[in-house]
């Protein structure tokens, strides 16, 4: 059967393909969605699942139920092929292979954690990037209380147990080890009570500075509250190894953990790698300002995979959901047979979650931090939200936590 319309294939599930996928006119093209994730994740709240402020499926949007008239597939690309402009795709749960034909590709996968190459990171270490990731640790939390409370154990494994360990000083790490500081003294301090004098957070950072892309003042803001709430933080500490119980910084020192969450960044995935195209020195695929990879005419690529040639902008959602709604303007106005406008980047701001209900605004014309600024934080990211679903959920679950307290359940 011969196409009428041109094959677009998107690959990815993050906010830049989303973002394209919403905003395409689906007239037009005839879409095919590949992920190995079937949903979009809103990732800036992910660290409020981690312990129950907010419950995992109210920041998910179910791809397929997302767009009208698009074709999905629960699968990795593998490989492309562009000169016969086809990907090998595998299934992402029982592994089969098919061919997957296109005209138009977007390349939109995103980034994985970097480990730096350091041994026992992978095996050690939970991530936090995704929905698996953040049940993971919220369990961990939970059975390390349930362990440290068995009658007889030795007071050091009780500590080591209750001693929870945060690796990198960025926006994520920051809002976990905050999240996990109210989860244990709004929470956790009634269901264990005789635990919590032991507990210990720490987060680790191997520059001179947390959240180093923001405002300096904000940052050393954010020190002194850590150390009011007695988050101890301890900055240049570069981790060279990590084994199941400890780790060991660059200095000789060794840090015993019960929980180590590990946020330090992004590397590219072995896909973007393998790709033949024109690469910066992170690995990123290089484009123009439509997004169009140099060198091709019939491939995109956008998010933290891809960067624009000449232009420095920072990999986060943010960014990426812009681009993602420049691209579906670009290609609805490219099949009108109209001149598209190339990507221009506004920068809105950075926020971040603190603990005990404060917050930081870096905006463009102002500076701000303490409780006003965390109800600015959770106004701005439930507007963000990408349905009425999500948004009622999250409001929902907001007056759940402080009516009746986060679950301390283990599940």
């Amino acid at each position: 059967m011969k196409h009428t319309k041109q094959r677009l294939v998107i690959l990815g599930t993050g906010f830049a393909s989303f973002s394209a996928v919403k905003g395409l006119d689906t007239s037009l093209y005839d879409v095919t969605v590949v992920s190995p994730r079937n949903h979009f994740l809103f990732t800036p709240l992910l660290p409020s699942t981690t312990v129950g402020t907010i419950e995992f499926r109210s920041i998910i949007e179910p791809i397929r139920t997302a767009k009208e008239h698009i074709t999905f597939y629960h699968a990795f690309a593998d490989r492309l092929d562009t000169a016969a402009r086809t990907l090998l795709c595998r299934n992402a749960l029982d592994g089969n292979e098919f061919t997957l034909p296109y005209d138009l590709l977007v390349i939109g996968v995103g980034a994985v954690g970097n480990t730096f190459g350091i041994a026992g990171v992978e095996r050690y270490a939970l991530p936090l990037k995704e929905l698996a990731d953040a049940r993971a640790i919220r369990q961990r939390i939970i059975e390390n209380f349930e362990r440290a409370s068995t009658p007889g154990l030795p007071f050091e494994e009780r500590k080591r147990l209750l001693h929870f360990v945060v690796v990198g000083g960025g926006p994520t790490g920051v809002e976990f080890a905050a999240e996990l500081h109210d989860f244990l003294t709004e929470d956790l301090v009634e269901s264990y009570p005789a635990m919590v004098p032991d507990v210990a957070i720490t987060l680790l950072e191997a520059g001179d500075a947390i959240l180093s892309s923001f405002d300096a003042a904000l940052s050393e803001y954010t020190v002194r509250t850590f150390q009011r709430q007695r988050i101890a933080v301890r900055l240049q500490s570069v981790v060279a190894e990590v084994r199941e119980k400890n780790l060991t910084l660059k200095d000789g020192s060794h840090v015993p953990y019960g929980l180590l969450v590990w946020s330090t960044g992004n590397t590219q995935a072995s896909f973007v790698r393998s790709l033949p195209f024109e690469k910066d020195r992170a690995s990123r695929i290089i484009t123009d300002d439509h997004l169009r990879v140099k060198g091709m005419t019939d491939v995109y690529a956008l998010g933290d995979c891809a960067t624009i040639e000449g232009q420095a902008l920072p990999a986060t959602s943010q960014m990426a959901q812009q681009a993602g709604r420049s691209l579906a303007r670009s290609l609805n106005a490219l099949a009108k047979g109209r001149t598209p406008e190339p990507f221009v980047y506004n920068h809105y701001g950075m926020l971040a979650y603190i603990g005990g209900n404060k917050a930081l605004a870096d905006l463009p014309q102002v500076k701000g931090k303490g409780f006003s600024s965390w109800i600015f934080w959770r106004s701005a990211y439930l507007t963000k939200l990408v349905s009425v679903k999500n948004k009622v959920l999250v409001v929902f679950d907001w007056m759940k936590a402080f009516i009746f307290g986060r679950d301390a359940s283990r599940f």
